[in-house]
């Protein structure tokens, strides 16, 4: 809008930059949205002083909540009410906070399945950059070179370089999934940038042309982020997916050499195993939320509108996907904390695995047996949402591609 072709005034905007800085956030149902309208009426509505709005945790009517700030109402001039609710303001949020989530994810995945190649005595040959060359994608070979970097002075990788003619395709495959993965998730970056400084309004006005006006159209559709963002969530579940079964051969005693589950008194301690309960379930349910729902469109107002774009829920679901591949990567991670407790001690494991290890034992015990894990997993889920565990990794290796 502060482009000036949606025509609304700078003191309008300036209300919203003051909610932002008073800490004011208008209150809107989370349903309800087919794209544009719904969300942005209940925000709108704040600043001529009706619905609802949060300060201080506490949601208050909005005049009480503009009277706490410091803010009076204000009148709404020509165009600006259409303006302020017609447009793709709310998927572009929501999906920019998903999408920043996601791109962190994969990158931290990067580093774990690293991490994973390597406890298994997996091979780097699958790495080398000659394999990556002839197939020129290059997200894929970015990915590979992440885990060559990370494992480059790893002794266990050196030492097991042979031990396998090739390993299970949830090691080997690790750059092309990946790789695949985040490209897909980097071209939803590329169109969520673009939206998010684009005028999405209807009608747009031109004033200083000739042939100027107002001109109806529909920029307002949600279809290039909600697109987007139903492949983000296929991308983000299929690295999920990879994850999951890497942390079943951590566990699993027949594939990983370890003892089974990971925990040294079998028996009536069952270690690890319930967390890949876990990651089952999840997984099951991020594959639920892949299913696109920009293929879907129910028409409204009498036909008028009678393709939906159904962005919104394409955004909506992208977060639920975000936060729940993060868990996913959480459980992998604390099996590979695990694991290297039954590696021989004279087999040094990376410099980059090392400074993630030794993060994670600030805070998390040797398991000898079993114990509460949910606030282990909570701690690692956050150590992957803040980033820490990227930051631990380019400490040593420098920034990963």
């Amino acid at each position: 809008m502060g482009q000036g072709y949606s025509r609304v005034r700078l003191e309008t905007l300036e209300m919203y930059r003051q909610f932002l800085n008073l800490r004011l956030t208008p209150f809107a149902p989370r349903e309800g949205s087919v794209g544009y309208l719904c969300p942005e009426a209940h925000m709108a509505l704040v600043l001529i002083g009706e619905g609802m709005a949060c300060v201080d945790g506490e949601l208050l009517p909005a005049k009480a909540a503009l009277k706490r700030v410091g803010l009076e109402p204000i009148v709404l001039s020509a165009k600006e009410g259409l303006a302020l609710i017609s447009g793709t303001t709310s998927p572009t949020a929501i999906g920019a906070l998903a999408l920043h989530d996601m791109l962190k994810a994969a990158a931290t995945a990067d580093v774990l399945g690293a991490m994973t190649l390597e406890v298994l005595k997996g091979t780097t040959r699958a790495l080398d950059d000659r394999l990556m060359r002839v197939r020129p994608h290059q997200e894929q070979r970015n990915t590979a070179a992440n885990i060559r970097r990370m494992l480059s002075d790893s002794m266990i990788a050196k030492t097991f370089v042979d031990y396998r003619l090739q390993d299970a395709l949830s090691l080997r495959a690790i750059p092309q999934l990946h790789g695949a993965a985040k490209k897909t998730l980097q071209d939803a970056l590329k169109t969520i940038e673009i939206e998010m400084n684009a005028c999405c309004d209807n009608p747009i006005i031109w004033l200083e042309e000739e042939d100027g006006g107002a001109i109806s159209g529909c920029n307002c559709d949600s279809s290039y982020v909600g697109i987007e963002l139903d492949s983000a969530c296929i991308a983000a579940t299929a690295i999920a997916k990879m994850s999951e079964r890497r942390n079943n051969r951590l566990i699993n005693g027949q594939l990983s050499g370890y003892p089974s589950f990971l925990i040294r008194k079998a028996g009536l301690n069952s270690g690890l195993m319930i967390p890949q309960y876990s990651q089952a379930g999840i997984v099951n349910d991020m594959k639920i939320l892949s299913h696109p729902a920009t293929v879907d469109t129910i028409p409204t107002s009498a036909d008028q509108e009678d393709y939906v774009a159904m962005g919104y829920n394409a955004a909506k679901k992208a977060r639920e996907v975000a936060v729940r591949l993060e868990y996913v990567l959480a459980v992998e991670l604390l099996s590979i904390y695990c694991a290297h407790q039954f590696v021989d001690s004279d087999l040094l494991p990376s410099s980059s695995s090392r400074a993630v290890l030794d993060r994670i034992a600030r805070s998390v015990p040797k398991m000898e047996e079993d114990t509460y894990l949910y606030p282990h997993l909570q701690m690692l889920r956050e150590m992957i949402h803040s980033g820490e565990i990227i930051e631990c990794v380019e400490g040593i290796i420098g920034k990963l591609l």
